[in-house]
């Protein structure tokens, strides 16, 4: 036996550094033994717990029954899920073996008629215990399948296992949790949202705002509007949801909070019978989207219509976010922001943020409530995106002073990028062309300030690449540029495959912008600061610096996609003998391009050379040619790989092949998995240390770039 001989509390330690060390197993929950949550970094912001696991312990071999009996008793008596949201699982565990229930299938005992809750849980001779033994032994029997038993010495592997891929955050398979308003905390409701299906939240953008940004906004707006606000101004959330954003505002009779959904509005008004702060006649349904202001409540009306009385009116939303519209990476949410009549009314105002549901209400607010006072959380999108630009020109507002935080700190939102907390003062008419937000990480730690560059004539990278475009001469490969925004930079490569969409041809004539804008795009490591920000139309301070254009073109050798299986590779940075290869290139151009043989603007045919010609070769940093250093071995690794015969299959895996690129090295010692996706590295140690030695070179060297990117405003910070 794993624990034998030794005390219950050394049990749950040992347990504890066993199987569940990643976890949080210190905070004692009422009289229940054991319970494992998600570990939260120290000082992080104020999230509900997630609790994986609750379960009973013995320090003796006892019966499994029993064992959860006793933990349901105890959670059943302490009403323990009124207070903190259920965990995945029930569990129990003694000194030989350790069991797992879904907490789904054990939830409704808690929730029978006439059940004394008052009994002592370890008395088993009592009916409750008798009758509450039975239920579990019976659902047991009836899906043996969800209950998990494990011997801690002959299925230790198996339980780890099971572990892994069941103690997770936001494991939805198992924590199929009812919820009434009995799971919530009553003086600030944590989670009202949950009453709403995930899906649906997440079909209409739904985001549950932290409690640790709504205290911060309502500060904010403090700041902006004096102390005393909340009794000098009147608030209305139009997308409240279930109303936490308002929760800790103080004068009810200033307030109105409306939804889309009536179930939203049934949660707002039963909070209200539990004490939250809030006029019942103030909540009501509305579709903002849709619904002619004529059908808000009278006194709000007399406020809108009211110029005098709507400056003193603060819109104070989280919108949904969500977007109608397909892209590379994003499912289309038909149906979701298109087709209302905002949409329909504001369209050709909008230009292309139509899509976005936020724009749609912070445009009928600007339009149709003038003059009043916004406060709204939202992405960064309406400052600097292109798609935004139209939004831009007519969304004439003063930003008083704003925040941005981590998006992932909000439920429902997936990726790392900013979210905004922003104050609009609409009746002040200013252009957005320059705005500076306060930084605060996920913790709630003041980390500086950012500021957003824009402006009616802003243009952006891939409007200065379009004077390099070269449709007259050979490609040599092509460059993948889609958007213009740091979001979007994992679909810029280059690549042998012309897929006809957002490709640009390179040539010996643009080789080195094509370069250029490859490396600035990569060099910078992304985000969640800079996700939306803008890549822009340098100054020329470039064109004269041939060191950065030569560290962006080594840069860019040892980085590409190029395959020769789609054509002739052009892209070897080596010649034969340095590589020690076994056959001729059928391309030397880039060795020509690099000893200044190949010019830019030279001659017109990609493969015409001058033998009388002086040549000047390029010259490179000390870090590009650490770079080259690091590829060299690797090719010579490669040609040194024991092919059976010339030209024959290698022991393993293709043929040799003279004219490898990069993609395709890496390709022969990782090969791909059963999915086809090419693994992450080699079982061959000597590769693996050279491919590493060419990737610490490539990081030296973006990091050698990265400056200049903004020294030639190819980003502003």
């Amino acid at each position: 036996m794993k624990y034998v001989n030794i005390l219950e509390e050394e049990i749950k330690n040992r347990v504890t550094q066993d199987f569940f060390q990643k976890f949080d197993c210190t905070k004692i929950l009422g009289k229940i033994d054991f319970a494992v949550k998600i570990k939260r970094p120290a000082g992080a912001i104020d999230f509900a717990d997630e609790y994986l696991l609750w379960a009973e312990t013995k320090q003796k071999p006892s019966d499994v029954f029993e064992m959860l009996t006793q933990l349901v008793l105890t959670i059943g008596k302490a009403r323990t899920f009124d207070e903190i949201f259920p965990p995945s699982f029930l569990g129990c565990y003694d000194n030989e073996k350790i069991a797992f229930i879904p907490y789904a299938d054990i939830q409704e005992i808690f929730y029978q008629n006439d059940f004394n809750w008052k009994v002592a849980p370890s008395n088993k001779e009592t009916r409750e215990f008798k009758q509450v033994y039975a239920q579990i032994e019976k659902i047991i029997n009836d899906i043996p399948w969800q209950t998990y038993v494990f011997d801690f010495d002959k299925d230790e592997k198996e339980l780890k296992r099971f572990i892994s891929q069941n103690f997770i955050s936001g494991n939805t398979e198992t924590a199929k949790i009812r919820i009434d308003k009995n799971n919530f905390i009553t003086n600030i409701v944590e989670r009202q949202d949950l009453l709403v299906p995930q899906d649906v939240r997440e079909r209409k953008g739904s985001f549950f705002t932290p409690k640790i940004w709504v205290e911060l906004s309502q500060k904010y707006l403090a700041d902006v509007l004096g102390k005393d606000w909340q009794d000098e101004y009147y608030v209305w959330d139009c997308a409240a949801g279930t109303g936490n954003l308002l929760t800790g505002l103080t004068n009810k009779y200033n307030i109105w909070a409306s939804t889309l959904d009536k179930a939203d509005v049934d949660v707002m008004k039963d909070r209200i019978e539990n004490g939250a702060n809030l006029l019942e006649s103030h909540v009501f349904q509305f579709d903002f989207l849709n619904d002619d202001f004529s059908k808000l409540p009278k006194g709000l009306q007399e406020i809108i219509n009211d110029p005098k009385r709507r400056k003193k009116l603060i819109v104070y939303i989280n919108p949904p976010y969500a977007e109608a519209g397909t892209g590379l990476g994003r499912k289309h949410k038909e149906g979701v922001a298109s087709g209302n009549k905002i949409h329909i009314k504001y369209s050709n105002n909008l230009g292309k943020a139509r899509n976005e549901l936020f724009a749609q209400f912070l445009t009928r607010i600007f339009f149709e409530i003038p003059g009043c006072k916004i406060g709204e959380f939202s992405t960064q999108k309406a400052l600097i995106a292109p798609n935004f630009a139209t939004f831009r020109k007519f969304f004439f507002a003063k930003l008083c002073k704003g925040f941005m935080v981590p998006a992932e700190t909000f439920d429902n939102v997936k990726g790392k990028f900013p979210i905004g907390f922003k104050v609009w003062d609409t009746d002040s008419k200013k252009h957005i062309e320059s705005v500076t937000l306060d930084i605060y990480d996920a913790k709630g730690e003041y980390c500086g300030k950012k500021t957003y560059h824009d402006g009616p004539d802003c243009k952006y990278i891939n409007d200065w690449f379009r004077q390099y475009h070269d449709k007259k001469n050979t490609p040599i490969g092509y460059l993948h540029n889609n958007k213009n925004d740091f979001q979007h930079n994992n679909q810029v490569r280059i690549s042998s495959d012309d897929i006809k969409d957002h490709t640009t041809p390179i040539t010996q004539n643009n080789l080195i912008a094509a370069s250029v804008y490859f490396s600035v795009r990569k060099c910078v490591e992304a985000t969640w600061l800079n996700d939306r920000d803008q890549f822009l139309y340098p100054n020329n301070g470039w064109r004269s610096d041939e060191e950065f254009q030569n560290d962006c073109l080594t840069y860019t050798l040892f980085s590409n996609n190029i395959q020769s299986k789609y054509g002739t590779n052009h892209w070897i940075p080596f010649s034969e003998n340095e590589v020690n290869s076994r056959d001729k290139y059928d391309s030397h151009f880039m060795m020509s391009f690099l000893s200044g043989k190949i010019i830019q603007n030279g001659y017109s045919d990609l493969f015409e050379q001058e033998e009388d010609k002086i040549f000047v070769k390029r010259k490179f940093s000390d870090s590009a040619k650490k770079v080259f250093d690091a590829g060299r071995e690797l090719w010579r690794y490669y040609h040194a790989q024991p092919f059976s015969t010339f030209g024959g299959e290698s022991e393993r895996r293709g043929s040799y092949n003279a004219n490898v690129s990069l993609y395709e090295i890496r390709e022969y010692f990782q090969g791909r998995n059963d999915k086809g996706v090419m693994n992450n590295q080699s079982d061959d140690e000597t590769y693996n240390e050279l491919i590493g030695n060419l990737r610490t070179a490539l990081k030296t060297l973006a990091k050698k770039i990265e400056p200049k990117v903004y020294t030639y405003r190819f980003l502003m910070e």
